[in-house]
């Protein structure tokens, strides 16, 4: 089955994962992932959590459940709030995405992720074009206005 790779955008239905100490922490972190997600239009089949880091990664309840998800065909990536979350480095990183491809998925960090960076005046343009594309405009809004 193919897969859209982590900087696709599509109908990806993707896990949320998070591992942190804090509830504060799993939140700003299972945001994070929903935020990174949404961006790509992917559909968040569900965010899982483990508060305990120091557990290895392969004892964690929440991992397991999105590991599993990840083997049945109900996800096709995962996306962690930081690489921290399921690694102790980068490298670590790398090795369990090559292990989650070869299983048919992807695996991502939301935490290096910029937000998306938007030019002065660009969301008026932006309606100004749906607009037009629309064929409504303000002078024909007017034109009409002033016809009644």
């Amino acid at each position: 089955m193919p897969i859209n790779p982590s900087g696709a955008l599509g109908h990806v239905p993707v896990a949320v994962y998070v591992c942190a100490l804090t509830s504060t922490a799993v939140r700003e972190g299972e945001e994070r992932g929903r935020y990174y997600a949404d961006a790509r239009h992917w559909h968040v089949a569900g965010a899982w959590s483990d508060s305990d880091p120091g557990l290895p990664l392969a004892e964690r309840p929440g991992w397991q459940t999105v590991t599993a998800a990840l083997s049945t065909g109900m996800i096709r990536g995962i996306v962690v709030g930081a690489l921290t979350h399921v690694a102790s480095d980068a490298a670590q990183f790398a090795s369990l995405g090559v292990l989650i491809r070869e299983r048919g998925g992807f695996l991502t960090d939301a935490a290096g992720a910029l937000p998306t960076r938007h030019t002065p005046g660009q969301r008026e343009r932006r309606r100004d074009i749906a607009d037009a594309a629309s064929g409504w405009s303000p002078q024909s809004q007017a034109a009409e206005e002033g016809a009644s």
